[in-house]
């Protein structure tokens, strides 16, 4: 990955590496084996592309694409915390150094599309998968199951635009219907809403484009708790902290900093000493660490 991206060479700009999207697979299973996602192993994972590849070669950031599930079903709560999960996880992977990559949607917070039948679904590997499974003599409902969970149709369905039939796409049949929460998930909500998960994507933008500490900054994980991924992102005197609850439940850090202002946060909760602070559940912040 180093040869291939490193600026140098002339060879490739960046890499695409799936390392971190095979974290929620049963060892030596097929993806449908469902795993629960074991954060240490995340932050591991992600830490080490962030160090390894150094300033000789450069990454690429990225949750969803057309082959994988709504990341805020996969690993965030996609019920009570979704608002607060999908922004959880775009301030995680936007202040890592690299290239971000948004897939449609994602900036909604779209979550997966729940299915009963396989009449519902449209791609050949879902299809594939459930009548090889079937004559493996596996239930229909842990089928069901795994293709909810991970079945690619969850990426593919038309963008909800607005809260009107097939969600304002078409007035025609689309190829997929829609999820049936678009009434409440679409653009046109998104775009009223001045707290919703789109505008939290374009500040995180607007962070990157105004601060060079997002790009060029080295990366440092800090140690926390199994539940919380936290790191600092450094250049010459300046320094971020990014801190992540990634549970349902209330978890503590203890940093030994202050800082000078919160730059972009999730939630309206007060942070005051990181010494010992009481994270919410899904809390998500950055901020700007004071020089003494």
């Amino acid at each position: 990955a180093k040869l291939y991206s490193n600026p140098a060479r002339h060879e490739l700009s960046m890499v695409f590496q799936f390392e971190h999207s095979l974290l929620d697979n049963e060892p030596g299973k097929e993806k449908w084996d469902l795993k629960p996602l074991d954060v240490s192993e995340l932050k591991a994972v992600l830490s080490k592309w962030q160090t390894e590849l150094g300033n000789e070669g450069w990454n690429s950031l990225f949750w969803n694409n057309h082959d994988l599930p709504r990341i805020v079903s996969r690993w965030g709560n996609d019920k009570e915390y979704r608002v607060r999960s999908a922004k959880a996880f775009a301030i995680l992977l936007h202040m890592m150094k690299g290239t971000p990559y948004i897939y449609q949607g994602e900036e909604l917070g779209l979550t997966n599309t729940l299915v009963s039948s396989i009449e519902e679904l449209d791609d050949i590997e879902s299809i594939n998968m459930y009548h090889d499974r079937i004559a493996r003599g596996f239930s229909v409902e842990s089928i069901m199951e795994s293709l909810n969970a991970k079945g690619r149709d969850n990426a593919r369905r038309p963008i909800p635009w607005t809260a009107e039939a097939n969600g304002g796409f078409t007035t025609g049949t689309p190829w997929l219907a829609l999820n049936p929460n678009y009434k409440e998930i679409n653009v046109e909500a998104e775009l009223q809403n001045p707290d919703s998960v789109f505008h939290t994507y374009r500040k995180l933008i607007q962070l990157r484009k105004d601060h060079p500490i997002v790009v060029w900054g080295d990366y440092e994980l800090l140690e926390t708790n199994s539940n919380v991924f936290a790191y600092y992102r450094t250049l010459g005197e300046e320094r971020w902290l990014t801190v992540v609850n990634l549970s349902d439940s209330e978890e503590e850090i203890s940093v030994d900093a202050r800082f000078n202002k919160v730059l972009v946060a999730n939630t309206e909760d007060e942070i005051t000493d990181l010494h010992a602070y009481k994270l919410s559940p899904w809390q998500a912040f950055v901020v700007e660490l004071s020089g003494n």
